[in-house]
């Protein structure tokens, strides 16, 4: 369906003074054409300073939201936390210190930082240097016990436990437990594609077997594998269209606290430090003195890096902090997973929203089990709206044809960069909610679910539905 066609329907649309159960002509039209049934699809709108919905079609039925649970996520690590909140990544020893040597381990003691990359750590070294540390005679001991965690299988959701968005929440999680690959094809086809990784890891090896081809630029990746041998060795096969020029590749080769390891090894040596012993996973014993500390971001920054790149380890993160806040006299749970999952739907219930339905798993919507209505999720945005986070929740989310993972939505539309929208897409499901601005400066809050084998081809629906609502026919 054409464009022009999109928005003259819209424009088209009969004004509504109170909830209407019917689609907007160009949404229902984009549907019949993705052969998606109306059983399929979910939808809720509302002007945010309006006491009803707008449009409200089978919003009671709860559906799965793919990664638009990040909503939920959000607002509830800013309702109990507060956008202010950081995370504090300490350092400290057991052992004096004498002619530049610690004779004893050294500790470095997460606290769940849902963003300590590979950058600040090395600064967090390089600090222990300048303090006169030259050499550790014990150990590095990395202690991630602050959050308790269910086992985590990064092949368990689609057999892709390479990929970055299979990876766990840890609590010393360093560099999102991922490898970034700077990918550089030759000018011919089958010259090799030059490699640059960061961060390096200490003790593993990538085998880089890329070759440049001369294919077009269409989907650049769709030829690339990568394949772990022998657990320390990360093996990279395929091809690059030189018409691409350098992109740049991610893996997760490694279970966090093996990631970790590999990566303090390497900084540790880079900033001239020596080690007597080995970093290991463990444990902080209590005599152990601090040295220092350093500071996470502040939340409301990790929730923006969360949304505005639909990042599952940061929401992971964030649904276990939530966690392991969960009063003293609450009843005990398993982990600090479903902790943070009980957490959350105690503080929606707590704000008016509904919660029958509500199924958190992770936090991050790759889940194949989690559920929320579409009324429920407009009126969470509704609630947020009235938050006095509500700014940052709102700068959080990608605007839609401008940046984030929605840069690629409604960019020949006149509604381009009027909405902050969260999409979410899996086999079977496509989603996208959040707020946008209609062309009479009235903002309204919109959600949209679709959970069908055809959800993949509803894209056309979903933004047909904002510019139906950017038009003000909502």
């Amino acid at each position: 369906m054409g464009r022009s066609l999109i928005v003259a329907l819209a424009l088209l649309a009969p004004q509504h003074s109170s909830a209407s159960d019917r689609l907007p002509p160009a949404v229902q039209l984009a549907l019949d054409e993705a052969r998606i049934p109306l059983e399929a699809v979910s939808v809720w709108t509302q002007q945010v300073d309006a006491a009803a919905p707008t449009l409200a079609i089978n919003a009671d039925r709860p559906m799965n939201p793919a990664s638009v649970m990040k909503l939920v996520t959000a607002f509830a690590a800013l309702e109990r936390l507060g956008p202010a909140h950081t995370w504090r990544t300490r350092i400290a020893t057991r052992g004096a210190v004498r002619n530049g040597v610690l004779e004893g381990d050294l500790f470095l003691v997460g606290g769940g930082d849902p963003m300590l990359g590979h950058d600040r750590l090395w600064k967090l070294l390089r600090r222990l240097r300048a303090l006169g540390v030259e050499r550790i005679a014990g150990d590095i001991v990395l202690d991630g016990s602050v959050l308790r965690l269910p086992p985590h299988d990064p092949d368990a959701f689609d057999g892709r436990g390479l990929r970055p968005y299979n990876s766990g929440p840890h609590g010393l999680l360093l560099n999102y437990n991922t490898l970034l690959l700077g990918l550089y094809p030759g000018k011919a086809a089958n010259e090799p594609v030059t490699l640059a990784a960061e961060p390096p890891l200490a003790g593993f090896v990538i085998d880089n077997r890329i070759l440049t081809s001369d294919a077009p630029c269409g989907t650049w990746y769709a030829d690339l594998q990568a394949s772990i041998d022998g657990g320390r060795r990360l093996v990279l096969s395929g091809s690059l269209p030189a018409a691409c020029g350098p992109r740049t590749w991610s893996a997760a080769p490694l279970p966090p606290a093996e990631f970790g390891a590999a990566l303090v090894s390497t900084l540790w040596s880079e900033v001239g430090g020596r080690l007597g012993g080995s970093v290991r996973a463990g444990t902080t014993p209590t005599e152990a003195q601090e040295l220092f500390a350093d500071d996470s971001p502040a939340l409301a920054e990790v929730v923006r890096e969360m949304n505005k790149w639909s990042s599952n380890v940061i929401a992971r993160q964030l649904l276990a902090t939530l966690g392991a806040g969960l009063p003293a006299d609450a009843p005990p749970l398993a982990d600090m997973v479903a902790g943070g999952a009980r957490m959350a739907g105690e503080l929606l219930a707590a704000a008016g929203i509904g919660t029958e339905g509500l199924v958190i798993e992770n936090g991050s919507g790759l889940s194949r089990t989690e559920r929320i209505r579409a009324d429920s999720l407009g009126r969470l945005l509704i609630a947020a709206w009235q938050r006095p986070w509500m700014p940052e929740y709102i700068a959080a989310l990608p605007v839609a044809g401008v940046d984030g993972t929605a840069r690629g939505r409604l960019r020949d539309s006149p509604a381009s960069g009027q909405a902050h929208i969260k999409t979410g897409t899996l086999n079977g499901v496509r989603a996208m909610a959040g707020y946008l601005l209609d062309r009479h400066g009235r903002r309204h809050a919109v959600v949209m679910m679709v959970n069908h084998a055809e959800a993949p081809n509803s894209a056309a629906a979903l933004d047909a539905l904002m510019e139906w609502l950017w038009a003000g026919a909502g």
